[in-house]
C-alpha cells in the first residue's frame, strides 16, 4: 500500500517514533536542568571580590550570559511541550497525520522533526 493511501501509521511505526521522541525528551530535559542549575549558580553572588572596571565588565557579561541562557531555557521548554504533545498524538493514533492536508507526513520528516504536524508542502504554503 502506498504511503498516501494509508490514513495512519502502524503500531510498530508509532512505537519507533515514541522511542525517538522519548529519547529526545530525556535529552532535552537533561539539557534544561543543566541550564537551570547554571542560572541558579550565576545568581549566587559568590565570594569573588574583584574591584573596579573589571567587576563592571564581568557583571555585564554575566547579565548577557544569563539572558542568553534564559532564552535557551524558554526554547527548550517550548520544545518539550511540543514533544509531549506529539506523545499524546501517538497515544491517540493521530501522530504523523498532517493537520492541514490529512495526508501522512513522510517518516524522514518525522525523524528529523518529530514534533511536526505538517508535511513540508503544507508548511511551505503556510509560510507564503
Amino acid at each position: 500500500m502506498l504511503q498516501e493511501e494509508k490514513k495512519r501509521y502502524s503500531e510498530d511505526d508509532l512505537k519507533e517514533f515514541e522511542k525517538l521522541i522519548g529519547q529526545k525528551l530525556d535529552d532535552t530535559r537533561g539539557e534544561l536542568n543543566y541550564i537551570k542549575e547554571s542560572l541558579s549558580k550565576r545568581n549566587d553572588s559568590g565570594t569573588d571580590n574583584t574591584s573596579g572596571n573589571s567587576k563592571l565588565l564581568e557583571d555585564g557579561a554575566d547579565t548577557s550570559e544569563r539572558e542568553n541562557l534564559s532564552q535557551l531555557a524558554a526554547r527548550l521548554q517550548k520544545f518539550i511541550q511540543q514533544l509531549d504533545a506529539a506523545m499524546v498524538r501517538i497515544k491517540n493514533g493521530t501522530y504523523g497525520v498532517c493537520k492541514d492536508t490529512g495526508k501522512l507526513i513522510p517518516k524522514e520528516r518525522l525523524r528529523a522533526v518529530p514534533h511536526t504536524q505538517q508535511t513540508i508542502e503544507a508548511k511551505l504554503r503556510q509560510s507564503k
